[in-house]
């Protein structure tokens, strides 16, 4: 059921030819026409040629010249040396962790100790033989409230006096 027609330019003849000679048809129906053809295997498709400017454009892309090799050295050459400085970096850091692991190790093993031994110097003391020697062989007797005087200090750690502590 295909029907086939012939169709031209302006001027056409009677068997479907325009002036310059050639035939135009036009097919009207269900046949699907294969407009590229699959290539076989093994056959390699030739690719379109490329206008002169392309060319150009493409021969300088790839081309390096002097200072973009020198660009590409000196990124290069910053980029390693960041790496292994930031290595050397990461090698201490370790290093110093390792160290202050160690150090509160240590630390910890003195408090542990004085510890210890305050508590084994305290149990050793008596403290009432203390006090009996304190006041019946050195004199020593306890404060008046006369004598006490209280005062606000910044730091609780410890106190140095320069100078006397002013009266009431």
């Amino acid at each position: 059921m295909e029907r086939e027609q012939r169709r031209g330019g302006a001027a056409r003849g009677p068997q479907g030819r325009n002036d310059s000679g050639r035939t135009y048809v036009y097919v009207d129906g269900t046949a699907v026409r294969k407009l590229q053809a699959v290539p076989e295997p093994g056959e390699r498709r030739q690719a379109p040629s490329a206008s002169q400017t392309t060319k150009k454009n493409r021969e300088r892309a790839l081309s390096m010249n002097l200072g973009y090799v020198l660009f590409l050295t000196a990124a290069a050459v910053i980029t390693v040396f960041m790496c292994v400085n930031f290595l050397q970096l990461q090698a201490m850091e370790t290093s110093l962790q390792k160290e202050v692991t160690s150090l509160e190790t240590q630390l910890n093993a003195a408090i542990l100790e004085n510890d210890s031994d305050y508590n084994r110097i305290m149990t050793g003391v008596d403290m009432e033989q203390v006090k009996n020697v304190a006041m019946d062989e050195l004199g020593m007797v306890y404060a008046k409230k006369s004598q006490i005087v209280t005062y606000e200090v910044e730091n609780s750690d410890y106190v140095r006096q320069y100078t006397e502590v002013p009266k009431g």
